[in-house]
């Protein structure tokens, strides 16, 4: 599969996994692609934790909720560390957001499915949190997202998505813009 054919299969998988195993090839190979995504100024303010044992993704479980992804054969948790990169800013959330999205490309190029878990992941009851005590995260970082991975029992939802021309424009938004 190429990059574009990736692009365009990737979908968020909301559905129930094979039991089969992912193997710590497959889950190298995601994570060095999202430790490959560009870092604002090259702080690389993010870090990986696959999961693959059992009893660590069934100990995961029992803090996620609702339950997501609760029967895939491996996780992947993306941690970020607020660093300091240009003029008082920083951009562990466009680090992170580009990595993750590197990750769900690398996983459906790989046969597997996936789905970006984030916002009750940090919302106010805070189970990234939760989830990070469990993997002994040190203090300094984020458990901002988890990825679900394995081989889908069932089909990808494809979305409906807006026309091109809807949100897609040349030379100004909405119509063509007359040079002046």
């Amino acid at each position: 599969m190429n990059t574009m054919e990736a692009i365009f299969a990737r979908r968020s998988y909301r559905g129930r996994y094979l039991p089969d195993p992912v193997p710590r090839e497959d889950l190298i190979k995601i994570m060095e692609a999202g430790l490959a995504a560009p870092s604002g100024c090259n702080k690389q303010t993010v870090s990986l934790i696959a999961v693959d044992d059992p009893k660590t993704l069934a100990g995961l479980r029992t803090v996620i909720d609702p339950r997501k992804g609760e029967n895939a054969p491996a996780m992947i948790c993306v941690l970020t560390q607020k660093i300091i990169a240009y003029r008082g800013r920083c951009f562990n959330v466009q680090d992170y957001a580009a990595a993750i999205e590197n990750m769900l490309l690398a996983i459906v190029s790989l046969g597997y499915q996936s789905c970006w878990f984030e916002g009750h992941v940090t919302d106010t009851d805070r189970i990234g949190d939760k989830m990070a005590r469990i993997l002994n995260v040190p203090e300094g970082y984020e458990l901002v997202c988890f990825l679900p991975v394995g081989r889908a029992e069932g089909e990808a939802q494809t979305p409906v998505k807006k026309a091109f021309d809807e949100r897609a424009f040349f030379n100004g938004f909405g119509n063509e813009v007359i040079p002046f």
